[in-house]
């Protein structure tokens, strides 16, 4: 007779076969997730997810509708630019136009170049954020009452957030964007950026060209005052000594010599000039200083001597005695003749490069009345809260999860309560 299977042992599960990796952790089983117990989760916990995704997008959706509408109006300005093509032209001229100014095509050069040391459009780009004009955007068109602000500096700090003035792109144009709840307003800021830069820009001396010609005019001034003033000490010495000419050797030499040191103090200008938008390793402004030397070198083998003062310009051997006052002013005068002819064509030469590049700003793209919102962007609130929100449900479902399978399982269980208690502890210290 066959005996029965007590009901308990049929529905004992079997035994779990043996696994190298069971016998390692000690005889458990590896933790483990898959596919299915994701699914599985996720189910359970549907409510959970559905009403969380949803609360975040009704959430984005109300907070869209509150957010102030803003537009933005655009301007894109061609800012002025150094030629160099009038500098070539003079150059050449100056270099074969007179025997007395030989060698002065290489200084002729260094003025009419674009020396090109940084990106002129940062120039722009910090005078139209200047606090002058910013100062003057707020006044003409009542910022200060829009934004609600009651110091100027406040009013010029919202502006800036408000405003993108950007100079860097590969198109070297120079790009403004202002945001305003108004387009009008939008677009009038704007076109009162570009009329305050354009104010600014023909006050200041932003172009190479510009501060050459200002460099250049003040020396022309007194370089033509000590003209004046050798002319006449000469005058008062022919009629002092009697002298009218002098042999046309030590004329020569004379004048060869003064030319000399006019060309080495203009080249001594030149460089000085250069020196207050260059640095010193610029391979032009070496070049500059390799031909100063050159010249200084010529001046030398003649005997002369660049002090204008106290040495003479030839040994006293090569000049009679009786003329040799005469000779010292006839020097001055030949030398401030040169001085005065090489400032007078680099003035004109900068003041022709600054009236062909100029200081004219240009608009490529004026400023419109925005026809659309630029923000909020309310579809995508709307849809990256609803991503996030999901996310956000979905991780929480796993961490429920998690928290229910460390419950079941008793010592997980004490762990996690004594990091409560330890919790709790410092909160009672506390």
């Amino acid at each position: 007779m066959a005996t029965e299977t007590p009901f308990r042992e049929l529905h004992q599960p079997a035994e779990a076969p043996y696994l190298p990796e069971a016998a390692e952790n000690g005889g458990k089983k590896p933790d483990s997730i898959s596919l299915l117990d994701i699914l599985v989760i996720l189910a359970d916990r549907k409510r959970l997810i559905f009403r969380t995704t949803v609360a975040c997008a009704l959430l984005a959706v109300v907070v869209s509708l509150l957010l102030p509408v803003r537009y933005t109006a655009k301007a894109t300005l061609l800012p002025p630019r150094q030629n160099s093509t009038l500098g070539g032209m003079l150059s050449s001229e100056l270099g074969g136009g007179s025997s007395e100014l030989g060698g002065l095509e290489g200084m002729a050069a260094l003025a009419g170049g674009d020396l090109g040391f940084h990106n002129p459009n940062d120039r722009y780009v910090a005078m139209l954020t200047s606090r002058i004009v910013e100062d003057a955007v707020i006044q003409r068109n009542g910022l200060m009452k829009e934004y609600r602000a009651k110091r100027l500096s406040d009013a010029r700090k919202k502006l800036e957030n408000r405003t993108d003035i950007n100079g860097d792109g590969k198109d070297d144009l120079i790009h403004i964007s202002v945001e305003d709840a108004s387009p009008r307003r939008a677009t009038e800021i704007v076109d009162t950026y570009v009329n305050q830069f354009r104010d600014l820009s023909q006050h200041l001396a932003i172009s190479e060209a510009s501060q050459r010609r200002q460099f250049f005019e003040q020396q022309l001034v007194q370089a033509k005052d000590n003209l004046a003033n050798s002319e006449e000490a000469l005058k008062q010495t022919e009629l002092k000594t009697g002298l009218i000419q002098l042999d046309s050797q030590a004329r020569a030499l004379i004048e060869s010599v003064a030319s000399l040191r006019a060309q080495i103090a203009a080249q001594q200008m030149m460089i000085q000039g250069m020196e207050t938008y260059a640095t010193g390793q610029n391979a032009r402004l070496v070049q500059a200083q390799q031909e100063l030397d050159s010249l200084r070198a010529q001046l030398a083998k003649l005997g002369g001597s660049e002090v204008s003062d106290d040495g003479l310009i030839v040994p006293k051997g090569l000049v009679p005695e009786a003329g040799l006052e005469y000779a010292r002013k006839l020097r001055d005068v030949k030398y401030y003749e040169t001085i005065f002819e090489i400032l007078a064509r680099q003035f004109e030469l900068a003041k022709l490069d600054e009236a062909k590049a100029g200081a004219i700003i240009q608009v490529v793209d004026p400023a419109i009345v925005p026809d659309r919102k630029s923000s909020p962007k309310r579809a995508l609130i709307v849809i990256g809260s609803f991503f996030g929100g999901l996310i956000v449900a979905i991780l929480t479902a796993f961490v429920m999860a998690d928290l229910e399978r460390i419950e079941d399982d008793p010592e997980s269980a004490a762990k996690l309560r004594r990091i409560y208690g330890v919790f709790r502890t410092r909160r009672g210290r506390d």
